[in-house]
């Protein structure tokens, strides 16, 4: 979909884009992992660039967690290894590495102050006196927690403790933050506080994030890249845009947004990135450079925003008749879900407009379900039984 007019909204809520990245500060390289004869990790290489937030995004059990263990030192893999600034810490335990953990407990010392809680893993590496106070006043500074130095974790709130728990794990300076599902205790609204937060902070420290996370919204709005992980192995590697608009494939697509499937068999090509597909009782063209054949059945993609309602679709545009069973008012868009003649149920996403009469549309009324052509993505059928 490269060239798409319109992007996810989340996608750039807090992220400004790419960012300039020099070599890599992690390289982990063919990591497998078992539980009693049960693969967790598959084979898992990733390169991590200095500077780059980085989030594991899948389901429970899809070996997000495991992987970032294994980056930590807390689990050894069985196969594989892990590099920091390209020495091997494969065998390295966690406290001799360069690598801190902020756990989605938070882990802090309820008899400890705020400052105390932050000084431990100085203490134990044998800072004292100003030097200790000064690097613990800076990452205090740092999460916006200074002025609550000295009171104890169990009169913090959920957020003053992750603020706690991430100057803990900075305060030690380390080339790469791993983050597990720091933000799954708090509530939505202070959710995306704490992104934005994460986000200012990362980039003020210029070290590389790896955040584990099952929210797709949360990944694509904080990430530089996504991995989208799917039974032990790494699905798609990508921007939030490319996971988003170029899924490599069902899983990936299902996984990161809502979709609207729309069945077919390929037909023919007309050159190299146009494919004539017959979908219900029509042909349509669909913009793709995949390697697909005429007769094979595929799926054609679009995502809730990519549809368009209409009494008066042009021909030459494709369009399908169905009928609004619901329609659903949130703020600055309307979500609309449609029956089509041909049987699928779609759902529909438009900006709202007080304006257009198009938005008078009610429950049962007829209407022309079309889209902008290149918009689409076509992936092969991955269901069995077709």
């Amino acid at each position: 979909m490269t060239g798409k007019r319109r992007l996810h909204q989340q996608i750039s809520a807090h992220n400004p884009g790419k960012i300039a990245v020099s070599d890599s500060v992690l390289s982990i390289r063919g990591l497998s992992k078992a539980f009693g004869g049960l693969k967790v990790l598959t084979d898992i290489s990733l390169e991590v660039s200095q500077g780059e937030f980085i989030t594991l995004l899948g389901p429970s059990g899809c070996g997000k967690t495991t992987l970032l263990r294994l980056v930590a030192g807390f689990e050894k893999p069985d196969r594989g290894s892990v590099y920091l600034d390209g020495v091997d810490i494969s065998s390295l335990p966690p406290e001799k590495r360069q690598v801190n953990t902020v756990f989605q407990s938070y882990a802090l010392f309820p008899h400890m102050t705020v400052a105390a809680n932050v000084a431990f893993g100085l203490e134990l590496k044998g800072f004292r006196g100003r030097e200790l106070n000064d690097r613990v006043n800076q990452a205090l500074d740092q999460v916006r927690m200074r002025e609550l130095a000295d009171r104890y974790p169990g009169r913090l709130s959920g957020g003053q403790q992750q603020r706690v728990a991430i100057a803990r794990a900075v305060v030690n300076t380390p080339r790469v933050l791993l983050l597990d599902e720091p933000l799954s205790a708090l509530d939505a609204r202070l959710r995306r506080d704490m992104q934005i937060e994460l986000k200012r902070l990362q980039r003020e420290l210029g070290i590389a994030f790896i955040l584990v996370t099952h929210d797709q919204d949360e990944a694509l709005s904080m990430s530089d890249r996504v991995v989208v992980m799917q039974d032990s192995r790494i699905a798609q590697i990508g921007t939030p845009r490319e996971v988003y608009e170029d899924p490599a494939n069902l899983y990936v697509a299902r996984f990161i947004g809502d979709i609207n499937l729309f069945p077919g068999t390929v037909i023919g090509r007309n050159g190299k990135n146009e494919l004539q597909v017959q979908i219900f009782d029509r042909r349509v063209l669909a913009r793709s450079d995949k390697a697909l054949q005429p007769g094979q059945l595929v799926q054609l993609l679009l995502r809730p925003e990519d549809l368009r309602l209409t009494e008066d679709a042009a021909e030459k545009v494709p369009f399908f008749w169905g009928s609004i069973m619901e329609r659903s008012y949130r703020g600055s868009t309307l979500d609309t879900t449609i029956h089509l003649d041909a049987g699928p149920v779609v759902r529909a996403c438009e900006f709202f407009d007080e304006d257009d009469p198009d938005f008078d549309y009610r429950v049962g009324e007829r209407v022309k379900v079309s889209w902008v052509q290149g918009w689409e993505v076509v992936l092969p059928d991955e269901d069995p039984t077709h």
